[in-house]
């Protein structure tokens, strides 16, 4: 959430995927990102950044940034009036973040080490680190050390990924955070809380911490020396409104990829790590962010007296959707895919953009308030809001859509990756085919608007049963 006057509410749902977890050995790291039901996103090639001082329009916090970057895949915001809210990507080195997954600290810890209105936030995150980062654990380190030399103005969560490994952070105070590696074999589902569980001080393979958390937790009696440091009991909170808002989400996302655990909803206090009952595909990953808890009595798009009884993972209020996938045996800063999905990604569709693409499509760079046609955002967008019309009754075409898009795009993948060792540019390859992929969606749904505009035109109030022979 930012700070300023028109503050803009992120409550977002995140998933992190270890290599041996995935299907092909991708490491997988994604999130929706929610804000206001109109409120568009851009998505660009950023630029390697040269030594400057970087200053948030959110908070203030000021950083000199005194060695050159390399550039990145992001989705900023329309507007540069609040900040940047990069958000996620993928840059020159293969290396992908996604910032932020919003949380909240309890007041005990937050007496001792208060957030700091003027650190580092959502806003600053993917500028400030994402472009100089050569490796997941490099950007653990770099963030930290940011958060504890400036404090933060809120407490979030951080995805990092490179081919490797997975990294969650999570900052649980003004200036205290913990990581931890996603295990290969395994995966977690994040909703809007705190979340890392048993943290091992010694296991340095797989935790970062900020320097002296135990103590802290310690002194203020908020831990005590020789039981488990659970982090998410220490820093976190558990109450009921988690209960509506964020558990019903970790419940269903471990439904579906671990249903063998027998998650169910109404439980709280589930594991942050999962192993899934089978290897997950990238189409996995993106149906548990477009989640709405179809098939139970919780689905908002149903007359069902429990149907808005809990917060769903995709909503109205996602501004987009991505999953980036960092892949085996190719150069992830070339060949790495980001996945993106305007709008509301049960309605929408992902259409996969090369890391390496040396600009993005012209409708990608465009959308403001109010709707535009120019847009990608609004075409998305649009789509949406003509489905929900009848939402019943149009969701079977919009899935048809979505998984007809999903083989094509997942067929010119492949093709373009056997022409990667030969291509004399491969930047300029992994351009063109992303243009193709964003145009191949683009003519698809521009034709189901087409036909749910021409559909609708039978629906309207001054309808009358027209005498023909009048």
């Amino acid at each position: 959430m930012t700070t300023k006057e028109n503050q803009l509410w992120r409550a977002c749902t995140s998933i992190l995927v270890g290599k041996n977890a995935s299907a092909d050995g991708s490491v997988i790291i994604g999130r929706n990102e929610d804000s206001k039901p109109a409120w568009p996103k851009h998505f660009r090639q950023m630029a390697a950044p040269m030594p400057y001082t970087f200053t948030s329009k959110d908070t203030g916090f000021t950083i000199k940034l005194t060695e050159p970057g390399v550039r990145y895949t992001a989705t900023p915001e329309w507007t540069a009036e609040y900040g940047v809210f990069a958000e996620d990507g993928i840059n020159g080195y293969g290396v992908a973040m996604s910032a932020t997954e919003s949380a909240y600290a309890n007041p005990r810890v937050l007496a001792y080490d208060p957030l700091n209105p003027k650190g580092i936030g959502e806003e600053a995150m993917i500028t400030v680190v994402l472009p100089y980062i050569h490796s997941a654990r490099e950007g653990v380190t770099r963030l930290g050390q940011i958060v504890s030399q400036y404090g933060t103005s809120e407490s979030n969560g951080i995805l990092f990924a490179d081919q490797q490994e997975a990294w969650y952070l999570e900052t649980g105070s003004g200036h205290h955070w913990v990581a931890q590696r996603i295990p290969d074999d395994a995966y977690a589902v994040v909703a809007n809380e705190l979340s890392i569980e048993a943290i091992d001080f010694a296991d340095t393979d797989n935790f970062i911490v900020s320097d002296g958390i135990a103590q802290f937790a310690a002194d203020h009696h908020l831990w005590r020396e020789n039981t488990p440091f659970i982090f998410r009991d220490i820093f976190g909170t558990n109450n009921a409104a988690d209960a509506v808002y964020n558990w019903p989400r970790v419940v269903a996302g471990q439904q579906l990829l671990t249903p063998s655990a027998g998650a169910q909803f109404g439980q709280t206090n589930l594991p942050f790590l999962r192993r899934p009952d089978r290897p997950i595909q990238i189409d996995d990953a993106m149906r548990v962010l477009a989640n709405h808890y179809e098939q139970t009595p919780y689905d908002p798009a149903t007359k069902s007296s429990d149907a808005h009884k809990y917060r769903p993972i995709s909503l109205a209020n996602t501004q987009e959707s991505h999953l980036l996938q960092l892949r085996p045996n190719v150069d992830n800063s070339i060949a790495g895919i980001h996945w993106l999905a305007m709008g509301v990604a049960a309605e929408s569709i992902y259409v996969p953009f090369y890391a390496g693409i040396t600009d993005t499509p012209a409708d990608y760079q465009k959308g403001a308030l109010p709707y535009s046609a120019d847009s990608a955002y609004w075409r998305y967008k649009l789509l949406g809001i003509l489905a929900d019309r009848d939402f019943g009754r149009h969701k079977k075409a919009i899935g048809d859509l979505q998984d007809t898009l999903l083989a094509k795009h997942l067929g010119l993948i492949a093709a373009t990756d056997q022409q990667l060792a030969e291509a004399a540019d491969v930047r300029a390859l992994v351009t063109t085919a992303s243009n193709e992929a964003a145009q191949i969606a683009r003519e698809a749904t521009d034709q189901l608007i087409a036909e749910l505009i021409t559909e609708a035109t039978k629906v309207s109030p001054l309808r009358f049963q027209v005498d023909p022979n009048l």
